[in-house]
Parts: C-alpha cells; structure tokens; sequence
C-alpha cells in the first residue's frame, strides 16, 4: 500500500532561472565579431592535437550543422563545411571575469541566488532589491542590463519553481522570455519529449520507453502508485514535478562541491597504457559517487604528480553536464593528452568534477528540465 499524495500548486513564489545563450561562444564572437558568421566551435582544434579535443560549445550556426558541447571536436569538425568553420580554444579566464559580472547584476536583484554554473542561475524574486513585484519587469531588467553591460544575451525562464522556471528558460532561444503560471504548467509540459526533462538519462528513457512513454503527457497519464512502485523513493519527486509541483529551495550564492577520487601508487606508473587504465578506473569511481549523490557537473579537473612530486592540475568546462564513465574519461584522457608529459614516471592521479548540480532524482531519475518562454 502508498501514500495517495495531495496534488496543490502553490504559486506563492517568483523563480526566474536565466541561461546564457551559447555562452563561451558568445563571449568569443564579442571579442571576435568576424566569427558571428561563422560556424564557431570553441574547443582545442583536433587538427592540430592528434584528433584529440572535446568541445565544450558550439555558436548556433553550428548547432545547425549537429555540433553540440561535450561531443568530440573531430566529430564537429566533420559535420561543418571547412569554408563555414571556425575553431577557437576556451578562455576560460576570460568566460569567469564574464561571469563575475553577470553575477553582480544578479546580486543587485536579490541576494537569493544560487549559480549553478558561469552560463545560468536560479533567482528567487519573490521578495527583491528593486521593490518589484511584477516578475516580468524583473527579468526584463536584468536581460537588459547584461546586453547593456556585457554585449551578450540570455533566455530567461519565469514561474513560480525551479523546475518549471528551468524548463521555461530553454523554450526560446536566444534571447527568449518565457512565463508559466499555475494554471498552464501541466498542458505546457505535456508535448515535450521525455528527452527534454532535466534528470532523465539514456538509461532512464530506454526504460521509460519500454513503458510506451515518450511525452510529459504520458508521464502525467501514469498513476502515482506505479511512479512510486517503479521508481521508489524518487517516485514522490517525479510524480509531483510532471504535475507542475516542485519544493526545492533557491539556495542561495555559494561556492559549489565537487566530487572526486585521486590514487597514490607504490609502484610508478611508466605507461600510457597504464596511466589510461587508471583514469578509466577513476572515471568509474567519480560517476558512481555522483549517481550515488545523485548530482552532475560541468567541470573535470586531472591532477597528475610525478616521481619527483611535482604536481600538474588541468580542468575543462562545459555548457552540458557530466556524470557517465565514457564522459568523464573522455574529457579526462584529452586533458592529459593535452598535457604532453614527457615523465611517465606517475605517482598519483586523481579525477575531480566541480561545478555541481543536483539531479531530480538520481541517475534512475528524470531529468525533468527546466526550460520555456512565455505560455501564460
């Protein structure tokens, strides 16, 4: 027997996530107008690396063409017309002053405001330093004070949770505004592919799939007994987010976790054999503590110590999360190829992903998304 749970939307809360549109790329295409253009992908140039390198965004011409973050630039560069394409390595420097800025712009709204990453935040408007209770004045306010102050644009989502707020902030890009209010957030959800939800991986969708449902309409249709009996604890959490219903708090600026694994070795490691072996075998570690967490992030650093204790630490950021094995060793396998270490004299190496966020509900979970424009 379950616990048959109330539904009730309670509306009593202003959340507006923004996003930055195709941040790092923007922030090159600012610098270098003649990219804009172009089909830009900001990665290291595989051409120039053995084939090696992870792109962490691609501008929207590009997107076009099939290039996304996180896939390998090899593959971007073989979707993309040569005369259409432009590679530009990450300044990530550069991306973090950006960032600083926009989030003084945020602070000068609410203290409230919890940076998920340099590119989006959630911030609770529901009481604010402008005096404002109109919502949409607020976003609009801070959209254009990023243009103003930092040439560049953001999606902004608006609605009365994190959930719905995030969904909304996906739905038009770039520059969008989207609302959800109460009363339309279940018919807003209802044709969005599964895929769309922020939480639900490829796991979780082929299962959702071998129960004939595709949309957030199917997932409204399942009754709240066989969420709970087919996903459990997480249950409660689903069921109530594809109703429109989610509890989580903005939780405020801070510095965000990390989650790593780091090995020391009796034995030097002398081989690249030995070393990939060892950061597939981290990379494992890492995502697991991560499902088990049930968090993901945007960030991997490789830290490597040689026989002569001299210690090398390298990390690279995406616009996408990561939390799989084959993504973390992907990234982590081009950070040290990057590297070039002539001493394969190694002593430790560890894995590292930073700049996290929660999953809904685990890796089993939905990821239920948070993105829109306007649908009121």
């Amino acid at each position: 027997m379950f616990l048959k749970i109330p539904i009730k939307i309670e509306e009593n809360r202003k959340v507006i996530h923004v996003d930055m549109d195709a941040f790092f790329a923007s922030v090159e295409e600012r610098e270098h107008p003649e990219y804009k253009k172009k089909c830009l992908i900001v990665a290291q140039d595989p051409r120039k690396h053995h084939h090696h390198g992870v792109v962490t965004t691609a501008n929207y011409n590009a997107r076009k063409y099939g290039a996304h973050s996180a896939m390998p630039a090899q593959q971007a560069v073989d979707l993309i017309p040569k005369e259409k394409l432009v590679i530009t390595p990450p300044n990530f420097e550069l991306y973090r002053s950006v960032s600083n800025q926009i989030h003084d712009i945020f602070a000068d709204v609410t203290d409230n405001y919890q940076s998920v990453a340099l590119d989006e935040a959630y911030l609770d408007v529901t009481k604010n330093k402008l005096n404002e209770t109109n919502t949409i004045k607020i976003a609009n306010y801070i959209q254009q004070r990023i243009v103003k102050e930092t040439n560049l644009t953001c999606s902004v989502g608006i609605s009365y949770n994190k959930f719905l707020a995030k969904m909304a902030s996906d739905y038009r890009k770039p520059f969008g505004r989207t609302i959800i209010l109460g009363k339309y957030a279940k018919e807003f959800l209802k044709p969005i592919p599964i895929e769309k939800f922020n939480g639900i991986g490829k796991a979780m969708q082929e299962k959702l799939h071998e129960m004939d449902i595709y949309t957030g309409e199917d997932l409204q249709n399942l009754d709240q007994d066989t969420f709970l009996q087919k996903f459990g604890k997480m249950g409660y959490v689903m069921y109530k987010r594809v109703h429109g219903i989610d509890d989580s708090p903005v939780e405020g600026h801070r510095m965000r976790k990390s989650i790593g694994r780091e090995r020391t070795y009796n034995r030097n490691l002398v081989t690249e054999e030995q070393i990939y072996q060892e950061l597939d075998f981290l990379a494992e570690m890492v995502s697991q503590d991560l499902k088990k967490k049930r968090q993901h992030g945007k960030t991997v650093v490789l830290k490597i110590r040689n026989s002569d204790f001299e210690t090398i630490t390298k990390r690279m950021s995406f616009q996408d999360y990561v939390q799989t094995k084959s993504e973390i060793y992907r990234v982590a396998k081009d950070i040290y190829d990057k590297l070039k270490v002539t001493d394969q004299k190694i002593r430790l190496v560890g894995i590292t992903v930073t700049n996290l966020d929660p999953l809904s509900y685990e890796e089993v979970s939905l990821n239920l998304s948070y993105e829109e424009d306007k649908y009121e």
